[in-house]
């Protein structure tokens, strides 16, 4: 297992090199792996020319035909920042997280095509591993959201409208009647009306 690229004093070279080597053989793959930790601008540079995707993005995998070699992974390290701070685990863990799926596409999975076997295999693999929430669990979690969000705004609109406009009514009510308990006497004093009780 090589280790290219950026070292950070929470992403040591040595501790992600031996976590990947880990991941490797327990998944069951063979060959060489280069992981390249790289910016945003890289990334989304490699995303337009590989995938034709022009945005940036926090993992590649490249599988290799050469033998002996597995592959290539690349990650942002900045995403993988924003990613760390948003679920509240290190950097490291994050990064770890990011070289599991990308270790799992150089073995042939495919998440997008594969009715699920790459989230059984990730679950159990994060579990084994003893790492957080991994990235198809997070993106599967996001669209239920997204779906969710899609489904209430007519509800929330409407809720929202009707509060607005209950709240317009009572402050309409209150504006239009004197108080009561209090009338205003030629003096401008405020003075208590004399009522009796029924």
């Amino acid at each position: 297992m090589s280790y290219l690229g950026r070292k950070s004093k929470q992403t040591s070279a040595r501790a992600l090199s031996l976590f990947a080597t880990t991941a490797q053989h327990a998944l069951g793959l063979d060959g060489e792996v280069n992981i390249y930790v790289t910016s945003s601008r890289e990334m989304q540079d490699l995303n337009r020319r590989y995938r034709r995707k022009n945005k940036p993005t926090d993992v590649l995998s490249f599988p290799s035909r050469l033998p002996g070699v597995a592959g290539d992974i690349a990650i942002s390290l900045e995403i993988a920042a924003v990613n760390a701070a948003e679920i509240g685990h290190s950097l490291a863990t994050e990064v770890k997280v990011l070289i599991l799926h990308g270790l799992l596409h150089l073995a042939g999975y495919d998440h997008e095509a594969d009715n699920g076997e790459m989230l059984a295999r990730e679950t159990a693999m994060r579990q084994e591993l003893k790492l957080p929430v991994g990235l198809i669990e997070r993106a599967h979690a996001a669209t239920a959201k997204a779906a969710e969000t899609a489904r209430r705004p007519k509800a929330t609109a409407r809720k929202a409208a009707a509060a607005r406009s209950s709240s317009a009514r009572r402050q309409a009510v209150t504006s239009q009647r004197t108080p009561a308990s209090a009338k205003r006497t030629a003096s401008g004093k405020t003075g208590k009306r004399e009522g009796r009780r029924a």
